[in-house]
């Protein structure tokens, strides 16, 4: 897939191919796919249980290496890195959202999107405002030091999407972000996902079973026998 015409190229995938040992026999999920995202460019990742959703997710965001193909952030292919400077680039461009929060539990909101930012070499005071700052902009002020216990389903989500973003990635990648809420609340937590990348202009890969928030993104793309094609 070529990249789009009149924007900057933020991630590309470019044939990757990874194989999974099954016993003796190997299994291949991703059999050549590629995929361009440009600047500000919000996609929907679609495809059956098993169809390598997550695997692809995990390879873009250098969290896996593939079997074959390459991964280029901005360019820079990411194949032949160290892992450290893998990390790097993971810590300072790429914002992860999963289904479950994943959210530390003995820490506050506003602790659990601090900790990124100190990680990242961000002072504490610093943090602590742009901490607070996103979780306003997400309807959590009231519940910033309430630890996760203390929050709803849609609450930790949206604490979970506040930590994505404190280090101001350039992609956020997301794997069902709302597949784990009802419908209402799912809806309403997509709602302020996307509202806040297209805000930031922020680049994203969202993967989803739902159709209705599929159609909201501006184009989407499916797996299929391994390889992606255009939706």
């Amino acid at each position: 897939m070529s990249e789009p015409a009149g924007s900057g190229q933020v991630i590309a995938l470019q044939e990757v191919v990874r194989t999974f040992m099954q016993g003796a026999a190997p299994l291949e999920i991703l059999r050549g796919a590629s995929l361009a995202i440009g600047t500000g460019e919000v996609i929907a990742l679609t495809g059956p249980s098993g169809a390598g959703k997550s695997t692809l997710l995990q390879i873009a965001g250098l969290l896996e290496r593939p079997t074959a193909g390459e991964v280029c952030i901005e360019g820079e292919p990411c194949g032949r890195m160290s892992d450290r400077r893998r990390t790097q680039i993971r810590r300072q461009k790429l914002g992860f959202v999963y289904q479950f929060h994943h959210l530390l539990p003995e820490f506050s909101a506003l602790e659990n999107v601090v900790l990124p930012q100190m990680i990242a070499g961000v002072g504490r005071r610093e943090a602590r405002v742009r901490a607070r700052a996103l979780l306003a902009q997400l309807g959590l002020t009231e519940r910033e030091s309430h630890r996760p216990a203390r929050l709803s389903g849609g609450e930790q989500q949206r604490v979970a999407i506040a930590r994505a973003m404190a280090n101001e990635p350039i992609l956020l990648l997301a794997d069902e972000p709302t597949g784990n809420l009802d419908q209402e609340t799912a809806q309403s937590v997509f709602d302020e996902l996307l509202a806040i990348v297209r805000e930031t202009g922020l680049s994203a890969l969202i993967a989803t079973h739902n159709p209705n928030l599929a159609r909201r993104m501006d184009r989407g793309v499916a797996i299929e026998a391994g390889v992606l094609v255009e939706r």
